[in-house]
């Protein structure tokens, strides 16, 4: 399909039409058909955790300068902003951009820093969520690294999606650990420093601990709290009212 064709299709149109031609494919092949389809105008939005290098490392196969966003948090292990200075050497990556929440805001709503120890979803709102548009502004598609062996909202999670007027992509949708496990092994890919500490899932400090579930590699998530998700893959209408 030429690309005047394409800018002409509906969003379902293009997401049905995405799905059929991506099934089955490899997860190099889904990356490259959404650089073909949005060239610049895609972006991989990164959390530099325990699993992320698979994916930044299929994208440096692909496209090494593609845009990528890492929301600094304020709260992330120090561990993981070194993290990131890693794999951005080890892959020669040259697209990566940091953004941050906007102090003004955070200052308002959480003034002591203490806000995820209360209400999570409100600290995950002002320090991950608002600052991903800002982010994602000029951008028609972005990438994610979600699998449906996470669980929860993923088991049925789509190859490609249409949410809040971007296209998601999801090329890792059918990885099981074990194919993670390989492509580290096969790339030699540094591992996150947390990994051989125990954490097999890494977010913010305040919200990470070891998994409580060793069947659940997401158990070790805002323990005690019903949340499961960050809120960046959720819509407006399904997160939690915050402030």
């Amino acid at each position: 399909m030429t690309t005047a064709t394409s800018a002409l299709e509906a969003p379902e149109q293009k997401v049905e039409r995405l799905n059929a031609e991506l099934r089955g494919k490899s997860a190099q092949e889904i990356i490259a058909a959404a650089v073909r389809e949005f060239g610049r105008k895609i972006t991989y939005v990164s959390s530099f955790g325990a699993e992320s290098a698979a994916m930044l490392g299929l994208i440096a196969e692909v496209d090494p300068g593609m845009p990528i966003v890492f929301i600094d948090t304020g709260m992330h292990f120090h561990q993981t902003l070194q993290y990131r200075d890693t794999l951005q050497e080890f892959l020669g990556l040259t697209g990566i951009h940091t953004v941050h929440p906007v102090k003004e805001e955070v200052k308002a709503v959480d003034p002591k820093g203490v806000l995820n120890k209360t209400d999570p979803d409100a600290c995950c709102e002002v320090r991950k969520v608002r600052p991903l548009g800002p982010a994602l502004e000029g951008f028609e598609a972005w990438i994610t690294g979600r699998k449906r062996f996470h669980g929860g909202g993923r088991v049925n999670l789509p190859v490609v999606e249409f949410s809040e007027g971007k296209y998601k992509f999801n090329p890792l949708a059918d990885w099981t650990h074990e194919h993670v496990d390989q492509y580290f092994a096969d790339r030699k890919l540094p591992a996150h420093p947390l990994v051989a500490d125990g954490y097999p899932s890494i977010g913010c400090w305040p919200c990470t601990v070891r998994p409580t579930d060793p069947n659940d590699v997401r158990s070790g998530r805002w323990v005690g709290f019903k949340k499961d998700e960050c809120g960046l893959h959720l819509e407006r209408k399904d997160r939690p009212r915050v402030f």
